[in-house]
């Protein structure tokens, strides 16, 4: 989580978007590829294990994260153990998956950027009018292509590898790269997003996963002590310890 990634995310986004921006065909193309005139579908999209590999990829995932949460339950369950893994971890890895494939990804953009996906558009035999990945004005009321919601979760990877030590730091990063960019293309070749929704998937993780990473552990001002955010979360578990036990005795009263 250097300056050099955030210039080279920068430049990926820029270059692109200006590209699609100019060259809006650029996406009908690269959808073409895989969409069968003859048949009228993208092949992909009618494959049985396309579900299945979907599912695999959400597993996956929730796997990866479900240890922060466990350290954070734990925490507030028995205030005085140490974490299963440390605390500013835990909250980097649930911050930034709430925060990026969560809230920027599936709340704001995909609700409210109205660009249809490739499957949706009249160029593939849908209802919609196309519109470049920078128009959020398209017909799509809902769970739209801008962005790429799946490989914003896959891109989020790139949030665990920042965490693994320096020694396996540039292998993480290529399997969290490799996972993203794997899983865009598969989304692609289902006629669920174009090539542009998938770059800034994984450019706008980058931006999320890099900025919370420089909040929590690189900038003076605002990088939390480690001793410090697991005293206080220690702290909320007295506190729900001692009101669970406050209102159990109320109900023993009651009754």
């Amino acid at each position: 989580m250097n300056r050099t990634g955030l210039a080279i995310a920068l430049g990926i986004g820029f270059a692109v978007g200006v590209i699609c921006a100019v060259d809006p065909e650029l996406d009908l193309d690269i959808a073409g590829a895989f969409f069968d005139p003859a048949r009228h579908l993208f092949d992909v999209n009618a494959q049985m294990w396309v579900q299945h590999t979907r599912e695999a990829a959400r597993v996956l995932i929730t796997l990866i994260v479900l240890p922060a949460f466990l350290a954070v339950i734990g925490k507030l369950i028995w205030p005085r153990r140490r974490m299963l893994i440390e605390a500013r971890a835990a909250l980097f890895l649930i911050a930034t998956l709430a925060l990026g494939p969560g809230l920027l990804t599936n709340v704001i953009l995909k609700d409210h950027w109205g660009r249809p996906r490739p499957i949706d558009v009249q160029q593939f035999g849908g209802d919609y009018r196309f519109t470049s990945w920078w128009d959020p004005r398209g017909g799509c009321p809902d769970n739209c292509s801008f962005i790429a919601g799946e490989p914003s979760g896959a891109f989020w990877t790139l949030a665990p590898a920042a965490l693994a030590p320096p020694p396996m730091q540039a292998v993480a990063y290529g399997a969290a790269l490799a996972f993203g960019v794997a899983l865009g293309a598969f989304r692609m070749a289902a006629g669920a997003h174009f090539f542009s929704d998938v770059v800034f998937a994984g450019v706008l993780m980058y931006l999320v996963i890099w900025t919370a990473h420089g909040l929590i552990y690189r900038w003076p001002a605002t990088r939390l002590d480690e001793k410090a955010l697991e005293d206080w979360i220690g702290h909320k578990g007295e506190w729900l310890s001692g009101l669970a036990g406050r209102l159990a005795g109320r109900w023993k009263k009651a009754s």
